[in-house]
């Protein structure tokens, strides 16, 4: 009898210690819930979504006009997650710092996302969240116009000065071919671009059509889009914090809207002449190799 109350009381004891485990894994995953949708609920509480952007970036995120006049912070990103906010009902500002200290801003708290035009790749999905592509792309090259700065492939970047962001992933492929990178702070298109033209650097490596239209907006400078070299397609879109899954969604559901009445298509040809909004129909070139 002794034998039977005590495995009775044996088993009554694994019985709570099993509830009681039950009862921590659905806090835990309740917290994990709540944690998700946290930064989703303070910025309707705020009213505000807070948007870091570069605003050197000329057709993606620049500022319109020259001199005095030049205070409308406008391009296809800008004005994109403008309409992403009013969708969502919300209020938007952009803090305005440089690409090295933008993902780490989205990490700590200081901006709610980040739209610059980043690429979304596998390397960066392990530490964000990122939305469904707002923009299809792939890099080429801002080179010499008088000789393509002697590179006619991309082996020839060897022993090159590329002018880049210490983090892009524009200055991983120039130093993955043997570039020597050469790093700016949130520096303007005409500072990288004259310093090709003037040959402090040889090259700068990038968006198409970003480089397409950085290179129209100086025609002094003795630079041109490379002819024949197009690598590495590319997607782009927002970037949100690690687990704010409540956020991409609603993000990727405005940005849904967007793409079925049109709105991207019309924003993307506004600023970039072309439909950005959709993948390049001719053959672009893959990498191997690289861990981006």
């Amino acid at each position: 009898m002794k034998k039977t109350y005590f495995y009775l009381f044996l088993l009554s004891s694994l019985l709570v210690l099993l509830s009681a485990c039950g009862q921590s894994n659905e806090q835990s995953d309740s917290g994990s819930e709540e944690s998700t949708d946290q930064r989703w609920e303070e910025i309707q509480e705020s009213g505000e979504l807070v948007v870091g952007t570069s605003g050197t970036l000329i057709a993606a995120s620049y500022y319109e006009g020259e001199g005095e006049s030049q205070d409308q912070l406008t391009g296809y990103d800008v004005e994109l997650m403008r309409e992403v906010a009013e969708r969502l009902g919300l209020d938007v500002s952009f803090e305005i710092m440089g690409i090295d200290s933008m993902l780490p801003a989205v990490q700590n708290g200081r901006i709610d996302v980040a739209a610059n035009d980043i690429e979304a790749t596998d390397k960066r999905k392990e530490e964000f969240n990122f939305s469904e592509p707002y923009k299809y792309s792939y890099t080429t090259m801002a080179v010499r116009e008088e000789d393509n700065s002697g590179i006619h492939s991309l082996e020839d970047l060897e022993g090159k000065k590329a002018g880049g962001g210490a983090t892009t992933i524009y200055s991983q492929i120039a130093e993955h071919f043997g570039a020597e990178v050469i790093t700016y702070g949130n520096a303007p298109n005409e500072a990288y671009l004259r310093d090709v033209h003037n040959g402090r650097t040889d090259v700068v490596i990038n968006d198409y059509f970003l480089t397409k239209f950085g290179v129209a907006g100086f025609p002094q400078f003795d630079i041109h889009l490379h002819p024949e070299l197009k690598f590495h397609p590319t997607e782009q879109a927002v970037v949100i914090p690690k687990g704010a899954d409540k956020l991409t969604e609603e993000i990727n559901s405005a940005l849904e809207e967007m793409r079925e009445d049109g709105t991207l298509t019309e924003l993307a040809i506004k600023f970039y002449e072309e439909d950005a909004s959709r993948p390049p129909e001719e053959e672009i070139e893959e990498l191997e190799g690289l861990d981006l």
